[in-house]
């Protein structure tokens, strides 16, 4: 017979990274506030200069405490750089080989703590912390803050291994026959850490162990839900060898009951106050705003002289971290231009949001698959950081999917609104997932 444990303790590990360590964050306030019957203690590892990302989480949960260890150097890595953001895309393996560096001063907390956590709950790209809790005995949960579908095929890329006939082709295709509905991509749509991959080279080996870590895990919590990608689910428990795979999201602040301006700050600062954006917001037709994303990198998505003054009264430009969440969930706004990011998927799909996708690599290119062709819900309107769309094309596109009598993808995304929020709501599927992981984690046998 199973019984509950009176008191716990978990770990923590978020990536550092904002699309990584926000979501996970968003997870750990949602387990406290399920384990309201246990004695639960949780500590979330970070380095120093990410200890910031924790402040409404510490001061929203007494028993949620920081552990803070000092980030390892690496030769590519600048002193004062912790987090990805600060960084070059193509920086993303030396981050994850040099926080390899913290399984010592790790284990070493973990022999001396008085009462150790029992469980680790680790980014995605932490995969190491496996074989630290087999040494320390304790369970591994992995955290995907990526989709279902994106997780499925970048664990098929680290299991199977393909690689070019003909290095300089770069668009042929590979295929992922085993997963559901057979999806292909050309070679330049691949993720970017599976592509930079050289057999043989230390940090790659080290990160396909990663991903090899992970599926051996004790279990996996995806940041989906199961009506969005119930199918990939089902893909992931037979990769897993357990039904210890659980949907609990959207994992992000659900406007119907709670405050938007808890959201605001989670990633940075913003050049525009909120009052102020929801004042401009205000003052538009209802479903004529379409907020657009860019990427800094290389100076793309950078904003040319001149352009605030010539846009005025038509536009808002915001430099620095948008509150997002805000602006998807007003009525002004009728489509998102978006580079396919999951957690901008996610935030658009609670918001009932058209996607018009730009993916520009990682897991966009397969989560632009997911929206256009398999769910009907979002319309291609570019692909790849170094292509610009049709100003006409775009426009038409636009047009079309803010229309109420054309726009088939405007109804699909408010029928998935709706699941997404019943999906978080007591009793259902995600609420539901999130109850049975704590039970699986939290019970003994008596």
């Amino acid at each position: 017979m199973a019984t509950l444990r009176s008191s716990s303790h978990i770990l923590v590990f978020p990536f550092p990274a904002q699309g990584h360590i926000i979501p996970l964050l968003d997870f750990t306030h949602r387990l406290a506030l399920a384990a309201t019957d246990i004695d639960l203690t949780i500590t979330v590892l970070v380095t120093p200069k990410n200890l910031p990302f924790l402040t409404q989480l510490l001061a929203a949960h007494p028993r949620i405490q920081p552990l803070v260890l000092p980030f390892p150097p690496h030769p590519s890595i600048p002193s004062a750089v912790e987090n990805l953001k600060d960084l070059p895309q193509r920086c993303l393996p030396a981050l994850m080989h040099t926080l390899g560096q913290l399984y010592h001063p790790l284990l070493s907390w973990f022999q001396s703590h008085p009462s150790p956590p029992s469980a680790i709950v680790s980014d995605m790209f932490l995969g190491w912390t496996q074989r630290l809790a087999s040494r320390v005995g304790a369970k591994h949960i992995v955290f995907s803050p990526s989709g279902a579908m994106a997780l499925s095929i970048l664990y098929s890329l680290w299991m199977e291994l393909p690689r070019l006939d003909d290095p300089r082709d770069q668009t042929a295709v590979v295929s992922f026959g085993k997963l559901p509905n057979c999806p292909k991509y050309p070679w330049w749509k691949i993720s970017g850490l599976y592509r930079a991959c050289v057999e043989g080279d230390p940090a790659m080996e080290f990160i396909k162990d990663i991903f090899h870590a992970n599926i051996q895990s004790w279990g996996l919590v995806v940041n989906s839900f199961n009506q969005l990608e119930r199918p990939y689910f089902d893909h992931l428990k037979r990769v897993m060898g357990c039904d210890r795979v659980w949907a609990v999201g959207p994992l992000l602040p659900l406007h119907d009951h709670d405050d938007l301006t808890v959201a605001v700050h989670r990633g940075g600062s913003s050049s525009v106050p909120l009052d102020h954006l929801l004042t401009w917001l205000d003052a538009c037709e209802d479903g004529e705003v379409e907020p657009s994303v860019g990427h800094v990198e290389a100076n793309y998505g950078m904003i040319p002289n001149g352009f605030e003054d010539r846009v005025a009264n038509n536009g808002l430009v915001i430099r620095g971290w948008a509150p997002q969440v805000a602006i998807l969930s007003h009525r002004a706004v009728g489509a998102f231009l978006t580079h396919c990011g999951w957690n901008s998927v996610l935030e658009a799909v609670v918001a009932g949001v058209t996607m018009l996708t730009w993916p520009f690599g990682a897991d966009q290119f397969v989560d632009q698959t997911l929206l256009v062709e398999e769910l009907k819900v979002g319309k291609k309107a570019c692909e790849g950081p170094q292509t610009v769309p049709n100003p006409e094309e775009l426009a038409r596109v636009l047009a079309e999917s803010v229309s109420r009598e054309k726009g088939v993808e405007r109804k699909g995304v408010m029928e998935l609104r709706k699941a997404a929020l019943e999906a978080v709501r007591e009793g259902g599927s995600s609420a539901q997932d999130m109850e049975e992981m704590v039970k699986q984690l939290f019970c003994m046998q008596a």
